[in-house]
């Protein structure tokens, strides 16, 4: 079998490389520049949105975090981040929760887009503070997405919270914090982000 792996350690490519490392899957790292290789058309071909994360494996190529993330923990068994049946409401619930209002909300704020309050229900998400307190109740009982096993949508759910705790995109809430804590613990994490940051570095 053969994996690439098309990234920019300076993008969510970082959630991406983070599940391969958890999932123990072996990857050929592709890198690519925002303005040239990531819109050259050989890489439209593979995604026409003309960003990254990508990856293809085996010929078969998924595109955008939370798939990939999900995609992952089907094709790599054996590392067991898949949800077992007890857990797939929760894993999916979350997993399309961030991808879905919460990315809308985080992003929707940091560009200084203000929902009206009476067009929140057309915006899907109600607003920024409904988001955030969702997520604040599911983490002020559950350690993981599925309660105490970590699985892969933590993963994309995670690295959400951390990023957010640490660059202001979500506030500092205790159980925030502590989530990121116990993911920023992981070996798969740290390593990860050891490659992402030493490519930073390189080309910094």
């Amino acid at each position: 079998m053969t994996l690439k792996f098309y990234t920019n350690p300076m993008s969510r490519g970082q959630t991406a490389r983070w599940a391969l490392h958890e999932a123990g899957a072996d990857y050929e790292q592709v890198l690519l520049e925002y303005d040239t290789t990531m819109k050259a058309p050989d890489y439209l071909a593979i995604n026409p949105m003309g960003k990254v994360p990508a990856i293809d494996h085996d010929g078969k190529v998924v595109t955008e975090g939370a798939a990939i993330c999900a995609y992952l923990a089907d094709a790599f068994p054996e590392a067991g981040l898949a949800p077992t049946a007890d857990e797939r409401a929760d894993y999916y619930r979350w997993l399309f929760f961030t991808a879905g209002p919460l990315e809308a909300a985080i992003t929707n704020r940091s560009m200084g887009f203000e929902i009206e309050p009476d067009k929140e229900r057309m915006a899907g998400y109600g607003n920024y503070d409904q988001v955030v307190e969702a997520l604040d109740s599911k983490f002020k009982t559950d350690d993981y997405v599925c309660g105490s096993r970590f699985t892969m949508a933590d993963v994309y759910v995670g690295a959400q919270v951390v990023w957010g705790t640490q660059f202001d995109t979500l506030p500092k809430r205790d159980s925030f914090l502590a989530y990121a804590e116990r993911l920023t613990a992981r070996a798969a994490y740290k390593a990860a982000k050891a490659v992402d940051e030493a490519l930073i570095a390189e080309n910094g």
